[in-house]
This record gives structure tokens, sequence and C-alpha cells, in this order.
């Protein structure tokens, strides 16, 4: 049975997240369901994207992700399923998708089928149970909806580069666990318009002049441990998926962290000029 994941921005004191389990499992009784995350800010797509986009390929091929995030069924929002990287996503066609698949050009759209009675509030929970279990019972798209071709983009959440190609200007797009600043620059994008020239990184009003691959990068191991006096230490530098971040290092996120102590909230400008 096809794995089914849940990213929603329901969190954990409502009931929305138990009942969107039980739902799959009264219409499925052996769904194998798997929480990413609830924890998402509230209609935050770009949030749920980065968080999908990088927990999905850790699941088999044919697993099923259920995006509820901003996913309200309106007369200008409609449901959509796809089939992307071998995988399945059913989600409001709100720009969610334009993120996750920035890089891969989805197999199949389908625009779903709305039946009558629907609870279009709480679709997640009627909408995407029926799709999700359909697809795992090895259902295909073209039954449940008409195949579309295109989906609402999110250009403004999308890095630009200048026409002279020597800045890229970012920003912040999620706020990790430990209070770092993670900007949607990927390290593709930064190779290919920086091409090996010097460069500055400038997140608020603090520049850094390098950008480092791992966090550890900025110890100086070669003296003493009492000397070196680096947590804290303000940071850029290219995280786990490749997208580059702005940290301190070893902060504690209850006392300060990137985030609070630099000043860089959600969709904060992040830019990088090349020399």
């Amino acid at each position: 049975m096809p794995i089914i994941t849940l990213t929603t921005d329901f969190g954990i004191k409502d009931h929305c997240a138990g009942a969107l389990k039980g739902a799959i499992l009264k219409e499925l009784n052996d769904a194998n369901i798997v929480d990413i995350s609830h924890a998402i800010a509230p209609f935050n797509i770009a949030e749920a994207a980065y968080v999908l986009k990088n927990a999905y390929k850790s699941f088999p091929d044919g697993s099923i992700h259920i995006i509820g995030v901003d996913a309200e069924l309106t007369p200008e929002v409609f449901h959509l399923a796809i089939e992307l990287d071998n995988h399945f996503f059913l989600c409001a066609d709100n720009g969610v998708i334009s993120l996750l698949a920035n890089e891969i050009q989805p197999k199949k759209i389908v625009k779903i089928n709305i039946p009558q009675g629907i609870n279009k509030t709480y679709s997640e929970l009627q909408v995407f149970v029926r799709v999700a279990c359909h697809i795992a019972r090895g259902g295909v798209l073209e039954v449940i909806g008409k195949p579309v071709s295109e989906f609402v983009k999110c250009t403004d959440l999308m890095p630009k580069i200048s026409d002279e190609q020597n800045e890229i200007r970012g920003n912040v797009m999620y706020i990790d666990n430990y209070g770092n600043a993670v900007s949607n620059i990927s390290k593709s994008l930064f190779n290919s318009v920086g091409r090996g020239r010097p460069f500055e990184v400038f997140a608020n009003t603090y520049v850094f002049p390098k950008i480092l691959d791992r966090y550890s990068d900025i110890v100086n191991f070669n003296i003493p441990k009492e000397e070196r006096n680096v947590e804290g230490t303000r940071m850029a530098i290219f995280n786990a998926s490749n997208f580059l971040e702005i940290a301190l290092y070893k902060a504690n996120p209850n006392v300060g962290s990137a985030a609070s102590l630099l000043g860089l909230t959600y969709r904060k400008p992040i830019i990088i000029k090349f020399k």
C-alpha cells in the first residue's frame, strides 16, 4: 500500500490533523499515513513547499502527498492532483506547486472534479482524502478530473537576477527549528550566475564575504577549544538542502538566533552582489 503523507498548517492543538488521519483510515483502513509537518506557518505556501520539497524524495516512488496549506476551495482556487518525479501531490492551485516543481516538470496535472455536497472549508478531509485513497488503490488521475497544462505561478516568491547578471535578489522563505533564516537562493542558481566571481552576501545590515559549506567551517580547530569562542558567530552557508542560509553558529533559539537577533524574518531580502 502506498504511503500517504500530510503537510499542513493545522498545528497539533486542534482536531484537524487527527480528523484528517481518521478520514483516510475510514476510507482505506490499511492506509500507511506519515506526518511530514503540521507546524507550517498559517497559509505560508513557501514554507510548505520548502519542507515538502526536502522531504518527499526520502519516500518511495508512488507515495501520495497531501498539502493542506491555504487549500480552501473557492471560485478562483481549484484543487489539483499532480504526478511529479514519480510521486503524487494533492494541493490547491494557489502557487505551492510552482515552488515545489520549479526545477522538475510535472508529468500529469489534473483539475479535480468536486462532488456535490463537499464541505469546501475542510476540503482536505473530503476531496484530498478521496483522491489520495483512489490513487493508493491504483486508480489513475484521469478518472478524478480533467487534465490541464497550467497552474498558478508564484513569481513574487522566486529570486530575481539583474539584467547585468551581477546581482541575485532573493528573500527569506523559511525559519528553521534553530532560528536560521533560509533563503530561496539555491546553490545551483548561485553557481550559474556567479561563474566563480568574487561576491558579497547582504542580509539586512550585515555583509558576508564568503559562503561556507559546513557549520563547523567557522571553527579554527588549530587553536585550543577554550580559546575559540565562536558560538553565536554569524555565517552564510549552503545548507543540507543547498539553499543559502544565514545562521548563528550553535545559537540557542530560545535566547537569540539569526532570525531574531539579525532581524531576518520571513520575506526579508537576501542579496548577492558579484564583483
